[in-house]
């Protein structure tokens, strides 16, 4: 990726809003694997650490900040070991052996640690909080290289979802689907997925975060895929929902109520919006169609101040995107956390704005954890059309994912060159 760190980190400094206290940011170290070995796990340095350095291999490095002295980087002394077993070079940066002797000559004064922590070095816990939640801040609108990088993402995540249309069909395995999908994102430079593939068959397609299992989709089933290719730290995160074979009149309908309600949320993503308008604007289009459609009571307004959409709506409607899932997402500046259930998995409460990344994900679901629930179905009685309902269990669900960038008017699409179409092309 073709970032100038010097640049980005001159721009960084005047938002964290520091006085005299010392800025570390800390990547890590690495950890033994699990079992009698000296093999380690891959390191990942912390996502904090490698914004502002590009480093990715850099365990135990440290970025510090001295506002009277400007920045310096710590990096760790290559051994002789390392070059022959693993080819490592000597990483620019001043050797981590003279940190030590670096902070002792501010000593006295505030530390604010961020990254991952720094042995032996206390930080200022208040101020951390602070300083991480204007880094945090400052990080959100995407740089003009940043973009670029995501768009080579959002390249070979379409290659993937077009590899696999004719694999779409009754009798083919979640992993066979996974394998496919993730080699044709290799093929066309990813260097892994940008998190586990979820893809799910039948009933496993409410399951948000499940692994893809030896289940065959039969005739008839959902099959969501929720994935994306990653390029140096960057990540995609689409999802995509498909029938194996011919849908039902109801799966249509459900496929077209989220789809409407994707588009429309996706129409609303412009600088100055609320982010908690857009995803509330969600719900209201989500079960306004599910009312329509025969299966929840009243109107949408009251059911969702009630938290009813919850039953098939129980999650946010997106987050922030970058440099990992969800970077940056949460709270605008002075905000505290809105303590509603119905808010409790919304990944970030803020205001858009130009050059932000961020999801747009509506989906409905049929979950038997809530559905079967008993309080539930008590408190919601009135709510919700439960011979219909219970039909649907095992159903699955559906969601539509899109990846957008924000910009001074419409919204820019990155990810829509792949096709949204229930019945694979």
């Amino acid at each position: 990726m073709n970032v100038d760190y010097v640049a980005r980190r001159a721009r960084i400094a005047p938002a964290l809003g520091l006085t005299d206290e010392i800025f570390l940011v800390g990547a890590g170290d690495p950890l033994a694997k699990p079992e009698i070995s000296d093999a380690m796990l891959p390191f990942i340095a912390h996502q904090e650490y490698y914004y502002l350095t590009g480093l990715a291999d850099a365990s135990g490095g440290i970025i510090a900040y001295d506002p009277a002295s400007g920045w310096i980087s710590f990096v760790p002394t290559v051994t002789e070991t390392e070059q022959i077993w693993e080819g490592r070079q000597q990483l620019p940066g001043e050797p981590l052996a003279k940190f030590p002797a670096w902070l002792g000559a501010r000593a006295g004064r505030r530390v604010v640690m961020l990254g991952a922590p720094v042995a032996g070095v206390r930080s200022d816990a208040a101020r951390t909080a602070a300083v991480r939640a204007a880094y945090q801040h400052a990080r959100r609108p995407k740089e003009l290289a940043e973009i670029n990088l995501m768009r080579r993402c959002a390249s070979a995540t379409t290659a993937g979802y077009a590899a696999i249309q004719s694999l779409l069909r009754p009798g083919v395995s979640e992993r066979r689907l996974q394998i496919e999908l993730e080699a044709e994102y290799f093929r066309h430079g990813a260097q892994v997925t940008g998190y586990d593939s979820i893809i799910g068959s039948g009933p496993n397609a409410a399951v948000f975060h499940g692994a893809p299992s030896a289940r065959v989709a039969q005739a008839g089933e959902f099959i969501l895929i929720d994935s994306g290719a990653q390029l140096d730290r960057y990540v995609i995160d689409v999802t995509r929902t498909y029938i194996a074979g011919e849908p039902s009149a109801f799966q249509r309908d459900l496929y077209q109520n989220v789809l409407n309600a994707e588009w429309r949320a996706i129409d609303r993503c412009r600088p100055g919006a609320e982010w908690r308008d857009i995803h509330f604007g969600a719900a209201v289009d989500l079960i306004d169609g599910l009312i329509t459609m025969g299966l929840m009571k009243g109107s949408a307004t009251s059911l969702i101040e009630q938290e009813a959409h919850m039953l098939f709506f129980p999650h946010g409607i997106g987050h922030m995107l970058g440099l990992g899932v969800r970077d940056a997402s949460g709270l605008e500046p002075g905000r505290t956390k809105d303590p509603r259930p119905c808010l409790a998995s919304l990944r970030q409460d803020l205001i858009v704005r130009a050059g932000y990344i961020v999801t747009i994900e509506p989906g409905l679901y049929f979950i038997p954890a809530l559905l079967n629930d008993p309080v539930r179905r008590k408190k919601y009685r009135d709510c919700v059309n439960w011979p219909l309902a219970d039909k649907c269990l095992g159903l699955g669900g559906v969601r539509l994912e899109d990846n957008l960038l924000i910009t001074a008017t419409a919204p820019e699409n990155l990810t829509a060159a792949i096709p949204k179409t229930l019945i694979p092309a």
